[in-house]
């Protein structure tokens, strides 16, 4: 039987959204009954930037909710959609008049509660945008049918992004059209060396023999549409980053953020060693990695395993990247 520390399961995301609320009390507060987490202190005069999705994949959402970034966050039930009640409230609690900003990853369930919020705030006189990331690069069938691909790590870079301009006063259209910008520029693939589990379940959601790892998994515990030879890093690195070098068509002498990412069970020793690699590719085909970030920010329960995204940069991208930012999983 797998071991997990929880009580009930049905109880473990309102328990551990009372206890992040109760550590982070400068940052955050949590609202009960419709549930969202907003800003400890309310932000006037600015756009609210309004971001949420299924829990289980901590620290997004909630661990972005300050200065710099996002003013609320709106949980579901693990990996499930918040509901469109709780995403009009959370917009309700944090827009002074200037409208808010929802960023939302590209899973239906999400798309659409999101869609409904904003059709009921555009009811009471409120006025919202989307900004639709679809980053993952493992679903892009080219084909145009179906949902399209899934919203996966560069999330992070657009609600830094935006938050940041949103501090500095940027009206809604600027917001979104900047954000769309830096969702256009993204790709991300991620790959799995073992599945998560559902918080009481015993087994993970798929099985993974030893010498293969998941190559495109979804965060989700998706499965991806093929599965690799297991191999060193210095040999699935480079299978990773060069489709999306290849996907955004980056150029000799072009600047990237890249963001390496666990996915709830890798440690930050293999990441780490990861972000070399990923450094040694890109500056090996004349691309530079202008700023970095490693570490567990989009996680898939406790799946072992990485993403790595890369976001195309320039000088107002890096400049609102660098601008400060304090939530309880990001600071500088």
């Amino acid at each position: 039987m797998r071991r997990q520390f929880l009580n009930d399961p049905q109880d473990v995301v309102p328990e551990a959204l009372e206890g992040f609320a109760a550590a982070w009390p400068h940052h955050v507060r949590l609202h009960g009954e419709p549930t969202y987490v907003v800003r400890a202190r309310h932000s006037p005069d600015k756009v609210a930037v309004v971001s949420g999705g299924g829990s289980g994949h901590e620290p997004l959402h909630v661990g972005f909710v300050g200065t710099g970034m996002l003013d609320a966050a709106v949980p579901g039930a693990v990996f499930a959609s918040p509901t469109a009640v709780q995403i009009r409230a959370a917009s309700l609690a944090t827009d002074t008049g200037r409208g808010v900003l929802h960023v939302v990853k590209n899973y239906t369930g999400d798309v659409l509660n999101f869609r409904i919020a904003g059709e009921l705030l555009a009811e009471e006189g409120v006025s919202s945008e989307v900004v639709l990331v679809d980053d993952d690069l493992a679903t892009d069938t080219g084909d145009g049918d179906g949902p399209g691909r899934r919203g996966t790590a560069a999330v992070l870079a657009v609600e830094k992004v935006c938050g940041a301009a949103a501090e500095l006063g940027a009206d809604l259209a600027s917001l979104a059209a900047l954000g769309r910008r830096v969702a256009a520029g993204g790709r991300t693939l991620s790959v799995a060396l073992a599945a998560g589990a559902h918080p009481g379940e015993s087994r993970p959601s798929f099985d993974l023999p030893a010498d293969e790892v998941e190559f495109g998994v979804g965060i989700h515990g998706e499965r991806a549409r093929e599965r690799r030879a297991f191999a060193p890093a210095r040999e699935l690195v480079p299978q990773m980053v060069s489709p999306l070098v290849e996907a955004l068509e980056l150029r000799r002498g072009e600047q990237v953020i890249a963001i390496v990412n666990g996915l709830g069970a890798t440690s930050d020793l293999e990441l780490y060693g990861v972000f070399g690699q990923v450094r040694g590719f890109l500056e090996g085909s004349g691309i530079d990695v202008a700023r970095r970030l490693v570490g567990s920010y989009v996680t898939s329960l406790d799946m072992a395993g990485c993403s790595v995204t890369l976001v195309r940069a320039d000088e107002e991208i890096l400049r609102l990247w660098d601008a400060p930012v304090s939530t309880p999983a990001l600071t500088w």
